[in-house]
């Protein structure tokens, strides 16, 4: 637990630096960099296709759709040049994956073939709503949300569930979480986003806040955090690992950490596209 606190003490802040001082390019080097090894810890560290060639092309494609994000969230391309180039670079990989299937249909397994789907396309585009988040007009303050409600939820839920919990909630997935604490980490949730929307709106000028939209992000908050943590807990026990690395004493690797943002930071994306909780 030690180990834990002091890796989040020296990392959050970090983090934070990174996100609220950079322009968004800083976020986007940044996850694309998670990406990256995000690629290996799916491909080697889970023993699903330990292929060189297979983990280099997988994180080549997770760092593009990273970047693709960041070009969709600044303007850089037009709509047109947006979605040109994505499928452009979704043919060429899938071209070059396919091509490896069939070089080693014989020994490569389908299961081979969605963690590289996943891995290079699915988590990228998922996690690159961060990138996303941050190119808006005031998005400094919208990915904060995106972290609000993984870290909140989970923090709330491992309390409220060590004190409380009773009923397991997915006993062979993961056998400590309990409904009690998946109660407990949404009602903090929405606690905390209305704390968040009440200092916009006092301290940060945002005008426009409404605070039942604020606790709807954290409901839903709270859902797609465990949805997006069971989800890749799901993958090691099937593949029978603890974590998905140790680049993170105490947190794991890349996908062991960013397992709920996965889920949530596209859900706030949505949200604010559909219902804004504070404008600026």
């Amino acid at each position: 637990m030690l180990v834990r606190i002091l890796t989040a003490a020296v990392g959050l802040p970090l983090l934070l630096a990174i996100v609220l001082l950079l322009p968004p390019i800083g976020t986007a080097v940044l996850f694309g960099l998670a990406c990256m090894i995000a690629a290996y810890e799916m491909l080697w560290r889970t023993r699903l296709w330990r292929n060189k060639g297979a983990v280099v092309l997988t994180a080549l494609m997770g760092a593009a759709v990273i970047l693709w994000s960041w070009c969709k969230g600044c303007g850089i391309l037009t709509g047109e040049q947006l979605w040109l180039s994505a499928l452009v670079g979704l043919f060429v990989f899938f071209s070059i994956l396919f091509c490896q299937l069939l070089a080693g249909h014989g020994k490569v397994k389908v299961q081979s073939i969605a963690a590289v789907l996943f891995a290079g396309f699915v988590y990228p585009f998922m996690l690159g709503a961060l990138v996303r988040l941050r190119s808006m007009n005031g998005g400094e303050f919208y990915i904060l949300v995106a972290f609000l409600l993984s870290m909140v939820a989970d923090s709330g839920a491992y309390f409220v569930g060590r004190a409380l919990g009773k009923h397991k909630l997915a006993p062979v997935i993961s056998p400590k979480k309990t409904v009690e604490g998946a109660i407990g980490g949404a009602l903090v949730n929405v606690l905390a986003m209305l704390g968040y929307t009440l200092l916009l709106n006092k301290c940060f000028g945002f005008a426009q806040v409404n605070y039942i939209y604020a606790a709807i992000y954290g409901l839903l908050g709270a859902g797609a955090s465990i949805i997006g943590d069971l989800t890749l807990s799901v993958i090691k026990r099937q593949v029978k690992i603890k974590d998905y690395g140790n680049l993170m004493p105490g947190h794991g690797g890349i996908l062991d950490r960013f397992d709920s943002t996965m889920m949530v930071a596209p859900l706030v994306e949505i949200l604010l596209l559909l219902i804004p909780f504070a404008v600026k």
